[in-house]
């Protein structure tokens, strides 16, 4: 697992918003995309090319805005390769009618893009092979939002990420005993949660290390959150940063 970014919505010159990458043997898999895609991925030493599946929590600009980038971008350097798109109906429809905008549908030998919308339930499978199994958790943010878990069945590992969230009990269901919680710590505003409380979600769901996202950067000091998170859980507590890379 790549952090890509580890901003909340406002980034900086050091912190891109929030955006994962999954590498196995067989997928390369992004949850979210936002910025400049390919520049990314070329920064992590991942090649586009690879890119065989996207995962979209939620339609706000912060997480999707690099969709229409990715499609054209990937288009325009001769991509023939179908990819895999997956999210809510709500996420899932506006994508569709964002592209609608670009009249995408008269690109020429445009690469086929399948969509899969997810339903609104808890531990739903969103795709799995013999490197990983991912699901998907409704959780609580401003509009419909999935956090992700994704399990590794040849190490036995696994990670869990809330996404934007209030604390609230599917994401405490969603990480039960993962190796390693990826727990966005905004602040304890509607729609999102502070360190403290994403430490009480690690706690509660058992988890082995707490990893705090989607924190505040620019003028803002985030390292007192690990001690903030701290107070509330016992296990290891990191605070992401980009092109960070995780092991399972």
């Amino acid at each position: 697992m790549i952090v890509l970014g580890s901003s909340n919505a406002i980034p900086d010159e050091m912190h891109e918003n929030t955006h994962l990458a999954l590498h196995s043997p067989g997928r390369l898999i992004l949850i979210d995309c936002v910025s400049n895609p390919l520049q990314r991925l070329r920064q992590a030493h991942l090649d586009h090319q690879d890119l065989t599946d996207l995962i979209l929590t939620h339609f706000h600009p912060d997480h999707v805005s690099g969709v229409p980038m990715l499609l054209m971008t990937m288009w325009l350097l001769g991509r023939r390769r179908p990819l895999n798109i997956y999210g809510l109906h709500h996420t899932l429809d506006r994508i569709e009618d964002l592209m609608g905008f670009y009249d995408w549908s008269h690109w020429p030998n445009f690469f086929r893009v399948a969509f899969y919308r997810l339903p609104a339930e808890e531990m739903t499978l969103v795709l799995e092979d013999e490197d990983l199994r991912i699901f998907a958790s409704p959780v609580r943010h401003l509009l419909p939002t999935i956090g992700v878990r994704v399990e590794f069945p040849g190490s036995g590992k696994s990670f869990a990420y809330s996404c934007d969230t209030e604390p609230c009990p599917q994401v405490v269901r969603l990480a039960n005993s993962v190796d390693v919680l990826v727990h966005e710590a905004s602040g304890a505003t509607p729609g999102h949660s502070s360190a403290a409380q994403a430490g009480a979600i690690a706690r509660d769901a058992q988890a082995r290390k707490l990893i705090l996202i989607h924190y505040p950067t620019g003028n803002f000091d985030p390292l007192p959150l690990l001690a903030e998170a701290r107070e509330t859980f016992g296990g290891e507590v990191a605070l992401a940063q980009d092109f960070m890379a995780v092991e399972f």
